[in-house]
């Protein structure tokens, strides 16, 4: 394909970074521009599988604690997530519990809730409704130091760069460079 209806096609404000970033070899942009889709295919199925991982084990720890339709549950009255801190957690179940109707279960609901959804259920009052036991779903975890706090702030901070990742391969953005440049980034 030649250059110009790549750029055509995929606008010049999307592929001019990649071509900044080649010194303006139209063919080495192209080329990143493919490498960087393939990569963006490749750690979003990672990511996916993570979230789903990540997911069933949070269903397996607060279902035993709360029992097996616990996200239904929180959200009603006298809930872990009925206070004025965790009512963003609550309004997103009572949302989602509405759209699943007529067809609602505790499975589907589950599949409802997003990354950003599980990503915070490890901030403070979420963590804390839910009875501070989210851990347990990471039982190798390292131990805490004084240097560094493995506990619920560094799982939310961790899982929110995963997030941040993932919106920007969702949103097609390039994942290849460094944060608003046109600088390759291969380090992290």
């Amino acid at each position: 394909m030649l250059y110009n209806d790549f750029e055509n096609i995929l606008s010049q404000p999307r592929i001019i970074r990649y071509l900044n970033a080649c010194d303006g070899n139209s063919r080495k942009a192209m080329t990143l521009y493919r490498k960087n889709l393939r990569l963006s295919q490749e750690l979003f199925t990672v990511i996916s599988c993570f979230e789903i991982a990540l997911r069933n084990r949070i269903n397996q720890v607060y279902s035993t604690a709360y029992g097996y339709d616990w996200l239904r549950d929180s959200s009603v009255a006298g809930g872990i997530f009925d206070n004025t801190n965790c009512r963003h957690t609550k309004n997103i179940i009572l949302l989602s519990m509405r759209r699943l109707l007529p067809h609602y279960s505790p499975a589907k609901l589950l599949a409802e809730m997003d990354f950003g959804f599980w990503r915070y259920l490890f901030a403070q009052p979420q963590f804390h409704a839910g009875g501070k036991i989210l851990l347990k779903i990471f039982p190798a975890k390292p131990t805490t130091t004084p240097a560094i706090q493995y506990n619920h702030s560094y799982v939310f901070n961790q899982l929110g760069k995963i997030n941040e990742l993932r919106n920007r391969i969702a949103h097609h953005e390039p994942i290849c460079f460094l944060s608003g440049k046109a600088i390759i980034e291969h380090t992290s």
